[in-house]
């Protein structure tokens, strides 16, 4: 995705500057000269004038040997220098955007659980809460998912009611008519509509992540905010915003075909721009009453008068524009949301209608980054929220409810080992999510760890939602309303394409940009590198400066990943089984695996330099990275949900189910990139890379699945009544009583059928029979069964079919085949 790959960009080529091999000299030798300077004394003699007039000739060879180190000093970083591609000012911005914060931690193998927990603490107000109960259950039930996906487009009363109760304005300020809530808010809205509609939510998510509207509330010059903000806020005017094209995809950096050139008007005189642009895959774009358009705007005659600048400027036009074309649609995959083209040739935009105004120009780029972390880290993995709350809450009880051979599928492995995954991956993705909306609410932009969100939550939602799949078997294949996760099976795909593909985000984007912003030396000595000639010499003292900081990073961070891994493989081999259940016991185990995998990762981060320039080609390498990233990541952000959460009975078994599965994540990751170290100085980085996570081999990798023991209890959680059960529910759609609704019946269902299962246990090993009121009960979970297992069946799949007098083209030919023949049944030939 844009921001991300161009700061990814930047980032690997400057590592290219930097190898071991080259700078080894510098290090070497710096060392000899100051253990010289340090053996021998400077002798000189002085006249009455204070003027020197002897110097012995120890000194004199001193200053020579020093001499030559500042030359090999200025020789190695002009060649550095010379080595590193130019970083163009776009670049540079990407690299300066957003910020840095337990990302740089974990960079820097130091990572605080502590800190974590003391700074971050998602919430809602009670005006969101309310909110949530109230107008977002009233949307839900106006949207019947099945209707919505075949006729490809809400109700008018559902568009309405989206437009009168903002929901399109959440995230704009309330002095501009919006609800102004926090991004835990939003969050949780587009979850709960994903467990009702995936369509909804992503309809919904637009305009409160990469809408105009908040670049509008940050940006928009006083006109533009007085005029925009209301009508956003009502729903007056819904918006889209176009940056994707054919051939740059959503790199932002390029915006080929979508060139825009300052012009006047050659009537009035009007300054202002000339684009043409072809734009698709926007979300909302066929409804929208606005686009914010990226362009890439050219002044060659110089009418800005250094009022603005070239580069990528963003352009907000109405529908109705001169010149622009919204309508055509896309059709991703089965979803029903909007999605379309935005297309224009040689549209005229007054500066007006630049976001911000003439003074703005060239500066979109900033805009965009700074509002891309909601969008890519927030927006995104609600939709997997949703998904894991869907699954867990509602095959969690089908799971109960359906039997097979007289039992309930609950109690067959396969179907134990699917849930215990699907609810621990659930877990992870609830916690990064609230993780990550307090650090947004906080304030922050963090760019790496919204990229780890985007690629992880959408990877882990789709597991979720396979796993769902194969438990509900059939009743999940066989469209309807009573199918509540077909329609999300087809969605999280999309999910997965979004603000680039997970393929390029996990294997060039994480790490790339991570290393450089995230880095603790690697951002100054790039900038040492970008400093002009006449500033040469402070430029290469801070070259020589930041490498001596990263060597001594790399052997703190080996010795720390040796010590802390023979520590990890002995607590690991004598921790008992139920350890678990001690909660301050579970948090301190798992805080201390965490440490040290941080450790083994920023040890391998800094191996990486001795790729140079070769790492940003080596994306197998930097795909292992970014997992091990994001399993450290989710890893604390699980351990501060539990910290926030403790005291729902089961969390602990649930939480280390989770974490074992993360540890091991990480684990594999790390010793896959050091069997597989790329470039010349591979062998060399593999083994250092060994030495230091693995130093005693295999017996210093002691991560394991969870035991079979502890799926199974997991699982027994997740399906029946208990409070893990309940804690997945909350923020799901629960539809009013008396209501036909798949998912609120199997919950309802479920206390009921377990506990007919237990009277039939009883009756069993008691042989007797039963009362009327055990009767009642084994019959009532009997018809709810019966009910739950149906799936839709119809008379007519299509308006064609519904047509008075319509044969199907099977039975036609099977007609005209008899037709021929003198006998059509069996029993004439008989």
């Amino acid at each position: 995705m844009l921001s991300s790959r161009t700061a990814a960009r930047a980032s690997l080529s400057g590592t290219s500057s930097i190898t071991i091999r080259s700078l080894s000299v510098l290090s070497s030798t710096n060392n000899t000269s100051s253990s010289l300077l340090s053996r021998n004394n400077l002798q000189f003699k002085s006249n009455s004038n204070n003027n020197r007039t002897a110097i012995s000739p120890h000194y004199q060879q001193q200053r020579t040997l020093l001499g030559l180190v500042h030359a090999i000093d200025k020789r190695v970083y002009r060649w550095a220098r010379g080595v590193l591609p130019p970083i163009s000012k776009t670049e540079n911005i990407a690299l300066g955007c957003g910020t840095i914060g337990f990302d740089r931690d974990i960079f820097s193998g130091s990572p605080s659980l502590q800190h974590l927990i003391d700074t971050y603490e998602p919430k809602l107000s009670p005006t969101e809460q309310s909110f949530i109960d109230k107008e977002v259950t009233t949307l839900c039930s106006l949207l019947n998912d099945h209707d919505v996906v075949t006729n490809k487009d809400f109700s008018k009363e559902a568009w309405d009611y989206m437009r009168d109760e903002k929901f399109f304005g959440m995230k704009i300020p309330k002095e501009w008519g919006g609800l102004g809530f926090s991004t835990h808010a939003v969050s949780c809205v587009l979850a709960k509509l994903a467990t009702q509609c995936f369509d909804a939510n992503a309809t919904v998510a637009v305009p409160n992540s990469l809408g105009p509207g908040e670049l509008l509330a940050r940006y928009g010059t006083d006109e533009q905010k007085e005029y925009f903000l209301p009508r956003l806020a009502n729903g007056t005017l819904i918006p889209c915003f176009g940056l994707t094209g054919p051939h740059s995809g959503s790199d932002a950096t390029s915006l080929i075909g979508s060139d825009c050139v300052v012009q006047k008007h050659p009537e009035t005189g009007e300054l202002g721009v000339v684009s043409s642009f072809n734009k698709r895959y926007i979300t909302l774009a066929p409804v929208a009453g606005v686009v914010g358009l990226g362009l890439n705007l050219s002044d060659p005659d110089g009418l800005l008068g250094g009022n603005g600048e070239e580069g990528f400027t963003v352009a907000l036009l109405e529908r109705g524009h001169e010149g622009l074309q919204m309508g055509p649609r896309h059709i991703p995959l089965n979803a029903a949301f909007m999605n379309g083209t935005v297309v224009g040739e040689d549209v005229w935009i007054p500066m007006s209608s630049i976001l911000g105004g003439q003074e703005r120009c060239g500066f979109g780029w900033n805009m965009f980054v700074e509002c891309l972390a909601e969008g890519r880290g927030v927006s995104l993995p609600a939709g997997s929220i949703g998904a894991a709350r869907s699954v867990v809450a509602g095959v969690g009880a089908y799971s109960r409810i359906r039997k097979q051979f007289r039992v309930p599928i609950a109690e067959f492995g396969g179907i134990q080992e699917a849930m215990a995954k699907a609810g621990s991956d659930g877990l992870i993705t609830i916690a990064g999510g609230d993780v990550m909306n307090a650090i947004v609410d906080n304030h922050e932009a963090p760019m790496v760890i919204s990229s780890v969100m985007k690629q992880n939550c959408t990877e882990r939602g789709r597991r979720i939602i396979e796993c769902g799949m194969d438990i509900a078997a059939g009743s999940a294949i066989c469209r309807g309303d009573k199918n509540y996760l077909g329609n999300a099976y087809m969605s999280l795909p999309i999910a997965i394409t979004v603000e680039g593909a997970n393929i390029m985000t996990r294997s060039f984007q994480i790490i790339g940009q991570g290393l450089t912003r995230c880095h603790p030396h690697m951002s100054d000595l790039l900038k040492a590198l970008q400093l002009p000639p006449s500033e040469e010499k402070q430029a290469v003292q801070t070259f020589v400066k930041q490498f001596h900081k990263i060597v001594g990073h790399g052997i703190s961070n080996f010795f720390g990943s040796v010590s802390k891994g023979i520590g990890a493989t002995f607590s690991n081999k004598f921790r008992s089984k139920s350890a678990y259940k001690n909660g301050d016991d579970l948090l301190d185990f798992h805080e201390k695996q965490l440490l040290r995998l941080s450790n083994n990762f920023a040890l391998t981060a800094d191996l990486c330099f001795t790729l140079g320039g070769r790492l940003k080609f080596e994306e197998l390498l930097m795909g292992r990275l970014a997992d091990a990233l994001g399993a450290i990541y989710l890893g604390y952000a699980t351990l501060h949900y539990y910290h926030r959460r403790r005291g729902i009975e089961g969390l602990e078994a649930l939480t280390e189910h989770a974490m074992l599965r993360l540890e091991r994540e990480a684990q594999d990751a790390l010793y896959a990139a050091s069997e597989n170290f790329p470039g010349p100085l591979g062998p060399v980085a593999s083994t250092v890379m060994k030495m230091g996570c693995f130093p005693l081999g295999g017996l210093t990798r002691p991560y394991a699945e969870p035991s079979d023991v502890l799926t199974k209890e997991v699982s027994r959680l997740l399906t029946t009544p208990s409070e893990i059960h309940a804690m997945f529910q909350e923020g799901i759609y629960s539809a009013p009583e008396g209501t036909i609704h798949q998912m609120t019946d199997l919950i309802n269902a479920l206390p009921i059928c377990v506990e007919a299962d237990k009277v039939a246990t009883l009756l069993r090993r008691e042989k007797r029979d039963p009362t009327a009121d055990e009767t009642n009960l084994i019959a009532k979970a009997d018809a709810l069964r019966d009910a739950l297992i149906q799936v839709d069946v119809f008379e007519h799949a299509t308006a064609e079919e519904a047509q008075p007098g319509f044969v199907r083209p099977a039975l036609v030919g099977t007609e005209e085949r008899f037709a021929s023949m003198d006998k059509t049944v069996f029993r004439e030939a008989a």
